[in-house]
């Protein structure tokens, strides 16, 4: 995948995460696409798992042939509901103004406009990959509203660079995350973009029941229950 906002490493351990909350009731969010990589990726992975819904896989059995004998030849794949979706915000128009929480020494870069990307482009690359499963809508995270998101979400990406964005994606998605749900920020600990680290910090704080793993500059986000 080539994205310049995204290490090389970070699309598979994404992957990883998401591919562990296939199975929990509720839908995938992704709060700011960029250019729609991430989301491919994502969108072809419910796919898959919505089409081997209720269908008849190879037996797991990895015992000797003696013991496969006496298990089940075949295993049927469960589903979490009838057909999930990925659900992506995004402005479509860059970066929004940064705040005083977004300070940072380490550069200027990631200013207001910045990482502009049209809908249409990112549409366009969802049609390629033949995914139906996608909603997109157009929207600054602050003007979105209850109707807006799925009442249960299983998986969460949230990439919003700024403090103010993440701040704001964590208040969404956390009243709909499911129990076993995953919630993964980008650009935690990033010197560039601290902002996002002061969101998630402040986010523990508040809400001691979750739990906190970095991975790369990804922070893994699950309920201790």
């Amino acid at each position: 995948m080539q994205n310049d906002q995204v290490t090389p490493k970070e699309p598979a351990a994404i992957l990883e995460l998401a591919e562990k909350c296939l199975p929990v009731a509720g839908d995938f969010v992704e709060l700011g696409c960029y250019r729609g990589d991430t989301s491919v990726l994502l969108g072809k992975l419910l796919a898959k798992y919505t089409a081997s819904c209720g269908k008849i896989v190879d037996n797991l059995c990895k015992n000797t042939a003696d013991e496969c004998k006496t298990s089940n030849q075949t295993v049927e794949n469960q589903c979490k509901t009838p057909e999930s979706h990925l659900w992506i915000y995004d402005s479509f128009a860059g970066l929004p103004e940064k705040t005083t929480e977004d300070a940072s020494g380490a550069g200027q870069n990631f200013q207001a406009g910045e990482l502009f990307v049209t809908k249409r482009e990112v549409v366009e690359k969802l049609r390629r990959a033949n995914l139906h499963n996608v909603i997109v809508k157009k929207a600054w995270f602050d003007q979105l509203t209850d109707q807006d998101l799925p009442s249960q979400i299983a998986f969460a990406f949230l990439d919003g660079d700024l403090y103010g964005s993440i701040k704001t994606s964590l208040k969404l998605v956390a009243p709909r995350l499911q129990k076993q749900g995953i919630m993964i920020v980008h650009d935690y600990n990033n010197p560039e973009l601290p902002g996002s680290s002061r969101a998630v910090d402040e986010f523990l704080r508040a809400h001691p029941d979750y739990h906190l793993n970095v991975r790369h500059t990804l922070a893994v986000l699950q309920s201790k229950c």
